[in-house]
């Protein structure tokens, strides 16, 4: 029997839009933390769909659901009930301590319908030309609204006249938003990442979120914190703000919720929970039967197999190894975030790890030039960190080697 030819994979395909600079790459399965491309080569995936694959690849109680509910119905409408979606709603409700949810199909969408909402409770306040709080490195999404609020001027280049009404102030900074705001009747909303994954996992200070949820008390604006990137129990905690012992008033989410399976959400509190009154906003696939089974059962999984725990456990472990490991080499920075949402970051642009940890089978991210990041599924064992680690850090310190 003749062995099979490799599959050779163009840069581009003269049929697919040119959006993307794809490695040369094309996975065919995976299996919990590994996957294979069409040539049989293995990976451990330190990626995880970019924090999208929540419970691993092929989870067979995800599969066997989804499975389920496909043979059952994949889309009906918003004209009709859902009970999927009550079923869902309730246990956010239950997680967060809010009040509601609205369903979309992605983070673009869940941050679009946030900026809606304070657009909205402005505008029933009064005010007719709301302002927005919105942060420097940010990144909210790629339509004009959510690219306007984005604080990365790389990607909004070509796409201007941006979208008026936001305010941008720096991280961390109390007496930043402050002065940015002062004596402004206008402002309706603070809203960030509560770590910021594209613009280079840094994350907001416990101490920093609670004098923010103070001041949005007192000056009645919206707290608004996306979660789409770091929520679904990725720190260690259902939502990465809880660390802080928050609540916000609008909070949206995606990337995990449906481990893989299109999902958004934004989580509404009683401030701005009954904003939106029919006709002010909607969708034709949110909340639709197969994305609500599969954020019911990715949550399920997630309580019965302790992911949140493991999230912190193996997190930590990783943190100490890749900081063991290349701490005090000259070029190497430091290693944040939390839980498995972690940011390694150097002192020189670093996108080349792409291929180079891609050939030695490890898939990562790099972001904001200099931040390898990982974002791995939440069923990452230490062994599978330690293959993370044991790939990695050689790469790394032939790359700092190379920029001597």
């Amino acid at each position: 029997m003749t062995a099979a030819l490799p599959v050779h994979i163009e840069a581009a395909s003269p049929h697919v839009m040119n959006t993307y600079g794809r490695l040369p790459i094309a996975l065919s399965h995976g299996q919990g933390c590994r996957v294979w491309d069409v040539n049989g080569k293995s990976y451990i995936d330190a990626l995880g769909g970019i924090a999208v694959n929540t419970v691993g690849h092929n989870h067979p109680r995800l599969v066997a659901a989804l499975c389920d509910q496909i043979g059952k119905i994949i889309h009906s409408s918003n004209y009709y009930h859902v009970p999927l979606q009550e079923t869902l709603a309730a246990k956010l409700v239950e997680l967060s301590g809010l009040e509601n949810v609205f369903f979309c199909s992605t983070g673009l969408e869940a941050n679009e319908a946030a900026l809606k909402l304070a657009r909205k409770f402005g505008h029933d306040k009064g005010i007719a030309r709301p302002e927005i709080v919105v942060y420097e490195k940010a990144f909210h999404g790629r339509s004009i609204a959510t690219l306007s609020a984005t604080g990365n001027p790389k990607v909004q280049a070509g796409f201007g006249p941006l979208v008026e009404g936001f305010i941008r102030v720096p991280i961390n900074d109390m007496a930043g938003l402050k002065a940015a705001t002062e004596g402004n009747p206008n402002v309706v909303a603070v809203f960030f990442e509560a770590i910021q994954g594209e613009g280079g996992v840094h994350s907001m200070t416990d101490d920093y979120l609670r004098q923010v949820r103070a001041l949005c008390d007192e000056r009645d604006w919206l707290l608004m914190i996306d979660e789409v990137q770091c929520g679904m129990g990725r720190t260690g905690k259902w939502f990465a703000h809880q660390w802080a012992g928050i609540k916000p008033d609008v909070m949206p989410l995606a990337k995990g919720l449906g481990s893989g399976v299109p999902v958004g959400a934004v989580v509404a509190g009683p401030r701005a929970a009954h904003i939106f009154s029919p006709g002010n906003h909607g969708t034709t696939f949110g909340g639709n039967p197969l994305a609500m089974r599969a954020g019911v059962e990715t949550i399920r999984i997630m309580e019965e197999e302790g992911l949140l725990e493991n999230a912190t456990a193996v997190g930590d472990h990783l943190r100490a190894a890749l900081t063991r490991e290349l701490g005090g080499l000259p070029g190497f920075k430091e290693v944040r975030g939390r839980g498995l949402m972690l940011g390694l970051e150097l002192t020189q642009p670093c996108g080349v790890l792409l291929n180079r940890a891609a050939e030695n089978g490890l898939l990562i991210s790099v972001t904001a030039d200099t931040v390898i990041r990982m974002v791995p599924s939440l069923i990452m064992t230490t062994a599978e960190a330690d293959e993370v680690v044991a790939i990695l850090c050689p790469l790394v310190r032939q790359l700092l080697q190379e920029g001597v």
